[in-house]
Formats: structure tokens, C-alpha cells, sequence
């Protein structure tokens, strides 16, 4: 059996993305409105107010960083003004609960 290579960045490669809050740059993809990979830097991860704010949890994953909110608004913020591709061609879902007038 021979293994399809993985060119999903070529197709659509990381783009650099900047928090508004504390300026931290990581590299970012949206495959789809609701899935987004973040490739962090030593530098990102040290500007970051949230994660350096946030204490481990317990439990064997307990140092996990659960995400910095501000940044993630970036990255929504970006997907929507086109500077961050999404490569799934499906258009941004309107929420349900507006569209019912509720």
C-alpha cells in the first residue's frame, strides 16, 4: 500500500496571525470555520497575557494551555476579513437563533 503524501500546506499554508491584547504572532490555518491549527513560538507563548495568567490544572495533562480567548477573536476577526484563509468552501454559518428572530 503506498501512502498519499499530505499536501494540505500547500494547498493552504500557515499565515501569521497577532493578538490584539498582547501582540503575540503565531502561525495559523483554518481548514474549516470550526477547525483552526496554531503553531506557537517560544516568543508567542511568552507574550501571551492569557497563558502566562493561566495555572496548571491537575491531572496528567493539567500543563495543557485550554487557549488564549483574545487571540482566538483574532483569528475569527481575521478568517472573516479574508487576511486568514479558510479552505473549506462552505460559507460562514449564520447563527440559527438570529435567523429564527429570537
Amino acid at each position: 500500500m503506498r501512502l498519499r503524501p499530505d499536501v494540505r500546506l500547500d494547498d493552504g499554508p500557515m499565515t501569521p496571525v497577532a493578538c490584539t491584547a498582547c501582540g503575540a504572532r503565531v502561525e495559523a490555518r483554518k481548514s474549516s470555520w470550526d477547525q483552526t491549527s496554531i503553531q506557537w513560538t517560544a516568543a508567542a507563548r511568552e507574550a501571551c497575557l492569557e497563558r502566562r495568567a493561566t495555572s496548571p490544572r491537575p491531572g496528567p495533562n493539567g500543563a495543557a494551555f485550554p487557549g488564549c480567548a483574545t487571540l482566538s477573536a483574532a483569528l475569527r476577526e481575521a478568517a472573516v476579513a479574508g487576511t486568514l484563509p479558510v479552505q473549506d468552501p462552505d460559507d460562514l454559518k449564520a447563527n440559527p437563533i438570529q435567523e429564527a428572530g429570537h
